[in-house]
């Protein structure tokens, strides 16, 4: 039966909703996130949510009835993947219009990362039917926040591509980006990533190999993404990995010309500044240290003879 009511009045918007109040609303999509390793993250709302809603949307229904029977919820369960996605979307928008209520999950985590379900949430907002986020578990982010690298700003890869060449092609995309990337690597295929990586990327940069996020065996490797890669053929990999890699290097700043020198120097003193202030003002501009811009100054040609400053 399907439930009634609006999203406002589901989730309390506009007024105290009752307590008996469905937690869910008519017409409306869920996203909701679910376990990446441990059922007990799994939030309370999450929960009811997938208790009350008509259909759950899942990328593998077998996964998600194990979470469903842990929670002893009976709601019924279709999958959605890349093989029906195209023709399944357009019903699932019907079933919406007509004021069912759906649940879209993945296999762990939140969805649409690395999953299927995108078509489905932008065919229900080119439909203006609600889509309403139950947030929770991310491997992305638990892997930002244990790794010990800057978390931000990051660049999320996803999984690389199954074969060598056209991996090598994405990894070199990769190189220049100034950020903190995140990759999700495949147990079958975890030395050669990691040496792809490693090469594409800078055997130097620093990274951190993630597996069992949140599971009893969490554990890490550290080191250098040329390190990591030498030691991956020693492993047994099991389950996913995740992967997270420093930003690269700041390139090292331009040469400062002696002339350039003089010439900040002369605007620090023109501005005003004492010549003791001006150098230092010089110095902070150019971006280079008061011994670095008297070395400079001293190099600087003068009319009728060479001199450094007084």
């Amino acid at each position: 039966m399907t439930r009634t009511g609006t999203a406002e009045a589901a989730h309390g918007v506009g007024g105290d909703a009752p307590a008996e109040a469905s937690p869910v609303a008519a017409g409306t999509l869920y996203v909701v996130a679910t376990p990446i390793g441990t059922l007990d993250d799994l939030s309370p709302r999450a929960a009811r949510v997938l208790a009350a809603v008509d259909c759950i949307i899942a990328e593998d229904t077998r996964q998600t009835r194990k979470i469903l029977q842990r929670l002893a919820v009976t709601t019924r369960v279709r999958a959605l993947h890349e093989h029906n996605e195209r023709h399944l979307v357009p019903a699932l928008v019907e079933e919406l219009r007509q004021g069912k209520s759906l649940a879209l999950v993945s296999d762990a985590g939140t969805p649409l990362l690395c999953d299927p379900g995108f078509r489905l949430v932008r065919a229900c907002r080119d439909a203006a039917i609600p889509v309403l986020a139950v947030p929770g578990p991310s491997a992305i982010t638990a892997a930002l926040s244990v790794a010990g690298l800057p978390p931000y700003p990051f660049t999320f890869v996803g999984f690389l591509p199954a074969t060598a060449v056209a991996r090598r092609r994405e990894v070199a995309t990769l190189a220049e980006v100034p950020h903190t990337l995140v990759l999700f690597l495949s147990p079958h295929r975890l030395a050669a990533e990691l040496a792809a990586c490693a090469e594409g990327l800078g055997a130097e940069r620093p990274a951190v190999l993630l597996a069992e996020l949140s599971k009893l065996h969490e554990r890490a490797e550290r080191g250098s993404l040329g390190e990591l890669a030498a030691r991956a053929p020693a492993w047994t990999p099991r389950g996913e990995y995740t992967l997270v890699v420093a930003p690269p290097a700041a390139p090292p700043p331009p040469p400062v010309a002696p002339a350039t020198a003089a010439a900040a120097l002369a605007e620090a003193l023109a501005s005003g500044y004492p010549l003791a202030e001006a150098r230092r003002e010089a110095a902070r501009r150019l971006g280079i240290s008061r011994r670095a811009l008297y070395e400079l100054l001293a190099r600087q040609p003068r009319r009728g003879a060479r001199a450094g400053p007084r």
